[in-house]
């Protein structure tokens, strides 16, 4: 239990660290001299970081033990937010890399802990529940960051979460005692990005899972950048009622993480649970690009909860599998090649989607294109492995 409690708490404040800046991008745009709307180019170049650092996170994690990692990528990602409270455009593209870089090992470095302390009958419930730490980071970034950039300006609101990221690692200290007990000072290799992808395109059901995710994570992310402008300009509604369909989203997701991690140890095996999931996704999202002005707020808002349940649900039963099917004391290493791949889709996604509006002018035909790639994602997890 206290396992599970520390990577949550970590997940969450490194999810934040990297939502904040979007939050405050409004006020800080002015000060470093650009549109609101560059704040994609800063959160591509924190994903781009993190693709290499997830990558390269499973040596160190067995040399100096996932807490350690976990501790000094929280106070990496806090020197990023502080150097992007200097409304420097060249410390700011370099905080967004340090951001980055402390973000990717977390997910590795959790699985690691939690495939050592967790038993397999709840293994995939637990794994959902440490990653319900993300769309928890989000919200906590949407409610909190606000709150404090009134009083204390954007800067202060960077350096609040900064410090609360290396208050935490402080917090964590006790933990590397007692869950980093199996470090291994000798231990050589799994630091290389390419060793950690090649470990899990090398294994067929790894290699599947890890693709699925990529189409996934597009998915995801695409829902969190466009569902508001899509209702706003395509359905006309409201900006506030908009704005609630996305929180609705968001914190179906919160309960379908910790639904589809019990179903996938009760009911069906994590390999067919992904495999509905991305089925699920598809039908979903290609509802929502059929949802037009005519139709009545709470029937979108039930097609925004489906859909939030399955898109946003399937991390911790990816992880779960992955982390299984590794080899032995390499949960970390696969781990951390399986999130460079879905980092793929997080990165090039929302670009993508935002070029198929652009080209064909609808985002009904990016939301069926999207929806289209996650259904056939589903469909190849389901394969059995030779």
């Amino acid at each position: 239990m206290l396992a599970l409690i520390a990577t949550l708490a970590i997940q969450a404040l490194a999810t934040m660290m990297v939502l904040a800046p979007p939050v405050f991008a409004g006020l800080a745009a002015p000060a470093f001299g650009v549109d609101a709307n560059h704040i994609g180019v800063f959160t591509a170049v924190v994903y781009a970081a993190a693709i290499l650092s997830t990558g390269m996170s499973g040596g160190p994690v067995r040399r100096y033990g996932a807490i350690r990692i976990s501790q000094a990528s929280l106070v990496i990602g806090a020197a990023g937010l502080a150097l992007l409270a200097s409304a420097s455009i060249g410390l700011g593209l370099v905080g967004a890399v340090l951001i980055g870089i402390g973000y990717g090992p977390m997910t590795p470095a959790s699985s690691h802990i939690l495939i050592r302390q967790t038993p397999p009958a709840r293994r995939a419930l637990v794994f959902s529940i440490k990653q319900t730490g993300v769309p928890m980071g989000g919200a906590l970034a949407g409610l909190v960051v606000p709150v404090l950039a009134l009083p204390f300006g954007w800067r202060g609101a960077a350096l609040a979460v900064a410090a609360a990221s290396v208050a935490l690692a402080l917090v964590c200290e006790p933990l590397h005692k007692t869950l980093d007990d199996d470090a291994d000072p000798t231990a050589t290799g799994g630091s290389h990005i390419f060793a950690a992808i090649n470990m899990v395109l090398g294994q067929p059901a790894l290699r599947r899972l890890a693709l699925a995710s990529v189409t996934y994570s597009a998915m995801q992310l695409s829902l969190g950048a466009f569902v508001v402008t899509f209702l706003t300009s395509h359905t006309h509604m409201a900006l506030v009622a908009a704005g609630l369909v996305l929180a609705v989203l968001q914190g179906a997701g919160i309960a379908g993480r910790i639904l589809w991690g019990w179903a996938a140890d009760r009911l069906v095996s994590p390999r067919q649970a992904l495999s509905l999931l991305g089925l699920a996704i598809g039908g979903a999202g290609a509802t929502l690009a059929l949802v037009g002005p005519e139709w009545p707020l709470p029937l979108v808002l039930l097609v925004a909860a489906v859909l939030g349940a399955v898109a946003l649900g399937w991390n911790g039963v990816f992880l779960a599998e992955v982390a299984r099917l590794a080899p032995t004391g390499s949960a970390g290493t696969a781990t951390g090649g399986a999130l460079a791949l879905t980092f793929v889709g997080a990165l090039v996604g929302p670009p993508l989607f935002g070029t198929i509006v652009g080209m064909t002018g609808s985002y009904r035909v990016a939301f069926f294109a999207a929806a289209a790639a996650t259904a056939i994602a589903g469909l190849a997890v389901s394969r059995r492995s030779p």
